[in-house]
């Protein structure tokens, strides 16, 4: 249920310049003793023109299998898309999801956590929806309990965009967050993030007692970066220099897959 007043997140970042090496030189040469927390959009898989047009590149699934049979499940995959896209793009990975941010998780153990879809919610879709028709080529993508406005391919209306979203989340109240990315502004539930997700997971096995290690590109990876610093861990951005949280970084996502595939081939 959404009420009350809306509070835009933005992350304050610290600017700093992480250490970059060549390729993924700087990223650590065995998962022992990690536990390993990956965004997916922009970090492993390429940044597509519209989110529906993502590819999962050749032998990263299996991968990703090895990776979590090496570090005993201590693996996660930590995005802004939901749980049943994940399984849908991961079929049968045994790792842990956290979707929307850290509004759906499903831990080790099977449980899951998730907040439900409101009727405001709905309205809410609906008027962005008869927005973005005025809008071409600005893609609306409806997550369940969250959802997004892409303008990728129209970015003429990045401040319509904007506006509109702001003007919808106030009607949501302060249970709503607006929270802005890589040509994207999207509206979801507040309490939660990549961060609360991180730390949610490393209270429990297999990642309790590790060193987490938090790799992502955008905004919404801050507080993940953040938090996996605070347990004195890791974290690596990935894309062109700018201020971060992040302590390591490496240039694309091709350097992260390769970096997965030297740990387990």
């Amino acid at each position: 249920m959404f009420d009350a007043m809306t509070d835009i997140q933005e992350t304050e970042l610290v600017p700093g310049a992480p250490v970059r090496l060549p390729g993924y030189a700087g990223l650590p040469s065995a998962p022992d003793g990690l536990a390993i927390f990956l965004d997916v959009d922009g970090t492993l898989l390429d940044i597509a023109p519209r989110p529906d047009a993502i590819v999962v590149p050749d032998r990263l699934l299996e991968d990703l299998r090895l990776l979590a049979a090496r570090t005993g499940g201590a693996l996660a995959l930590v995005s802004g898309r939901n749980l049943a896209l994940l399984k849908r793009l991961f079929p049968d990975l045994p790792c842990s999801l956290a979707g929307l941010h850290g509004v759906e998780i499903e831990f080790p153990d099977g449980t899951s956590f998730a907040i439900p879809r409101s009727d405001e919610l709905d309205a809410a879709v609906r008027d962005l929806v008869l927005a973005a028709a005025q809008w071409p080529g600005v893609v609306v993508e409806d997550k369940g309990a969250a959802f997004a406005a892409h303008y990728r391919l129209a970015p003429d209306f990045a401040s319509a965009v904007e506006a509109r979203m702001v003007k919808i989340a106030e009607k949501l109240g302060d249970k709503a967050i607006v929270q802005r990315g890589k040509s994207v502004v999207e509206i979801r539930p507040s309490g939660h993030d990549k961060g609360t997700a991180l730390k949610a997971l490393m209270t429990s096995p297999p990642f309790a007692g590790r060193q987490p290690l938090a790799i992502g590109d955008d905004l919404t990876d801050e507080a993940m970066f953040e938090a996996a610093n605070g347990l004195d861990g890791l974290s690596v951005r990935v894309g062109e220099p700018r201020a971060t949280l992040a302590r390591l970084a490496v240039s694309t996502p091709a350097d992260v897959r390769s970096w997965i595939r030297s740990l387990v081939r």
